[in-house]
């Protein structure tokens, strides 16, 4: 028998946040976001959720190339673009639009031989100071790129740094717009806190880039919920009690003894730990779901172990269903971002970390 670990794949909620974005999108047209093995879940076992959205956004060339073996036909971007000029050639064979962000990737294009010009996309850093030519480059770089016989459409992007918080995205939509007013070619700036948050700003953008919007996660928890944004989650990771064990007064939980029973319980435990993706540093009360009914850890998370606390549960025994994160049997919903929060990271740390030990599999 295998060990009662299982995350869930849903694929009707990538539909249906699919939907929810687009509610949000106006006019543009929406790339999925499908880096990291589209956040952990599996290239594969998202597809058919997401294959709804106008084009596949991600990192590698492995990732496009199994998204082209999945059967899609329609745009693929290169979030980074290449790393070499040998990648253009795939980029050529596979007919990936890809991005451009420092002078050696125009010069890897200026070196290309290719019959069939590239669609690129033109990245300005306009704040985050990662990626992208700053506002005072750009149009050099656009000029040196529109010159080139291997390239055909130029895209205009930004990315935002400050789309979940305070400060918002109105000085680098401001500084995005005051250099690429007269440029021609389609745009895109939203990611999903833009998306979601700051929808009058993305006016006359062509293309959103939703990333953790679409797995279910708000992209400004605590600010708000995934549940406030109308989204549901794309992952739920579930395991069963393995063994329940009586404390009395004074008894201690785990690794190091760090908790200590102040009076009669049960506890029941987990088989989940972090060699499973569940992460170490969540403390004594972080949330989990034991039949559906709101609980909470004990004690230290070990390798392959995790105590959950009984109490509310009288009635649970080994075999028992503990919702880790996501969709309980009894559609009881185990937000990620709120165990996310405890450990002091966000919802999307949790999906990429999911091992590859887990056995996963697609429902509805």
């Amino acid at each position: 028998m295998p060990r009662p670990i299982l995350a869930t794949v849903h694929t009707q909620a990538f539909i249906h946040n699919l939907a929810a974005v687009r509610a949000h999108a106006g006019d543009a047209r929406i790339w999925a976001v499908v880096k990291a093995n589209a956040y952990g879940h599996g290239i594969e076992r998202v597809f058919n959720g997401l294959r709804g959205a106008d084009g596949f956004a991600l990192l590698d060339l492995n990732e496009a190339q199994r998204v082209r073996q999945l059967g899609w036909r329609g745009p693929v971007l290169l979030l980074e673009g290449v790393f070499e000029l040998r990648d253009l050639e795939l980029c050529s064979r596979l007919n990936l639009w890809h991005t451009v962000h420092c002078e050696q990737q125009i010069d890897m294009l200026a070196a290309h031989k290719t019959y069939e010009p590239h669609r690129v996309f033109l990245k300005m850093n306009s704040g985050m100071n990662r990626l992208g030519f700053k506002p005072a480059q750009y149009r050099s770089a656009w000029t040196r790129l529109n010159a080139l016989p291997q390239v055909d459409e130029i895209s205009l992007m930004t990315h935002f740094s400050d789309a979940d918080g305070p400060a918002g995205v109105a000085a680098q939509v401001a500084a995005f717009t005051a250099v690429t007013r007269d440029l021609p070619g389609e745009r895109t700036l939203g990611n999903s806190a833009a998306t979601l948050r700051h929808p009058e700003a993305l006016i006359g953008s062509d293309w959103v880039r939703p990333g953790i919007a679409m797995y279910g996660s708000a992209p400004d928890y605590p600010q708000s919920t995934a549940q406030g944004w109308g989204l549901q989650p794309s992952m739920t990771l579930a395991a069963r009690i393995i063994a329940v064990q009586e404390l009395q007064t004074g008894d201690a939980v785990g690794y190091g003894s760090n908790f200590v029973a102040d009076g009669p319980m049960r506890i029941g435990v987990v088989a989940c730990g972090y060699a499973d993706g569940y992460p170490r540093i969540c403390p004594t009360g972080t949330p989990v779901l034991i039949d559906g009914v709101r609980s909470r850890t004990v004690g230290r998370v070990s390798m392959d172990m995790i105590a959950v606390d009984l109490s509310p549960t009288p009635a649970a025994v080994p075999g028992s269903e503990v919702t880790l994160w996501g969709r309980a049997a009894n559609g009881v919903v185990l937000p990620i971002d709120e165990v996310a929060a405890k450990a002091g990271t966000v919802g999307y740390e949790l999906m990429c970390a999911l091992a590859q030990r887990v056995p996963a599999i697609v429902a509805d």
